[in-house]
């Protein structure tokens, strides 16, 4: 027990005195000195320290050589204590000051990475995801030729993924959420076309395209009887395209399914309606067939 006191004492001692002797540089040292121990800490992994002292440095080295290195100094402190949104706009202002540095492109090139580090996961939201890949294909635009050309084109390869996750994540989510309204459903096929036009060479469109069947299957199955035959012509037509693009798809029976229910469905209609024609005209003042389900105030959808 004592000695853990007496070691505990050592360390806050030695803690007060590494504060002490860093508060002092910064308040007794010139601008020299302080540059020299800026770059000191940043090489000990200090950047916390090495940071601040850049930090304090730039508008009092302004016009110098140090100042363009403070900058750059202290955008990346910024980035390896995981500051990674302050440290994407600092390198972007450097990028924007020092347009002619030798450091410009790792600036730039830095600033595009410091986005793709702060890009969260796939199932939040996405839109620092897509600021990163236009960054990044900007850098790739301006500087064909650079040594992070290669691996800034993979980055923006993964966070594409990313996107193409997230907009999958949600169609589906429209379908599983459709109990709750049948408005969910439309969404769902919405969200899936427009993942097929987004991501045309994901490998997800299999799955999407057999989703998307069975979403507008269920959507017209739970529509009102006026709309239905449209909606189960629209099924049909999806699992057309699809068998079309997957004739041998691992999803082909189960499609089947709903495509075989649609036809039925619209033969049923097709049936319903010639033999509607044939009947004879009701006679003045005779109830329609449907004014019970009106009374029960029937859904619209």
């Amino acid at each position: 027990m004592r000695k853990t006191t007496y070691l505990t004492l050592v360390l806050l001692f030695t803690l007060l005195t590494a504060c002490s002797k860093f508060e002092k540089l910064r308040k007794n040292s010139t601008d020299e000195e302080k540059y020299k121990a800026a770059l000191d800490y940043y090489k000990k992994g200090s950047f916390e320290k090495a940071g601040l002292l850049f930090e304090e440095l730039k508008p009092l080295l302004k016009g110098s050589d140090q100042q363009e290195m403070a900058t750059f100094y202290e955008a990346y402190c910024n980035y390896r204590m995981g500051l990674y949104a302050l440290s994407a706009q600092q390198f972007r202002q450097f990028y924007e000051t020092f347009g002619r540095s030798e450091y410009a492109e790792e600036a730039l090139y830095m600033s595009a990475y410091s986005l793709y580090k702060d890009s969260p996961n796939f199932n939040l939201d996405q839109v620092s995801t897509s600021t990163a890949i236009d960054a990044l294909q900007s850098f790739v635009n301006g500087y064909s030729q650079s040594k992070f050309r290669e691996e800034a084109t993979e980055i923006m390869k993964e966070l594409r993924i990313k996107l193409e996750k997230k907009a999958y994540e949600k169609a589906v989510l429209y379908y599983k959420t459709s109990p709750a309204s049948i408005l969910n459903f439309r969404s769902a096929v919405v969200a899936m076309t427009n993942f097929q036009r987004d991501f045309p060479d994901s490998d997800l469109n299999e799955d999407v395209a057999y989703r998307k069947v069975q979403a507008q299957h269920d959507y017209a199955k739970n529509s009102s009887p006026k709309k239905q035959k449209e909606r189960f012509d629209e099924a049909v037509l999806f699992y057309q395209a699809f068998i079309d693009k997957y004739p041998n798809s691992k999803f082909l029976r189960i499609a089947e399914k709903f495509y075989d229910n649609s036809t039925k469905e619209l033969a049923r209609m097709g049936a319903e309606a010639q033999l509607a024609k044939q009947q004879p005209p009701s006679a003045p003042g005779t109830t329609a067939p449907d004014s019970k389900t009106s009374k029960l105030g029937g859904s619209s959808n």
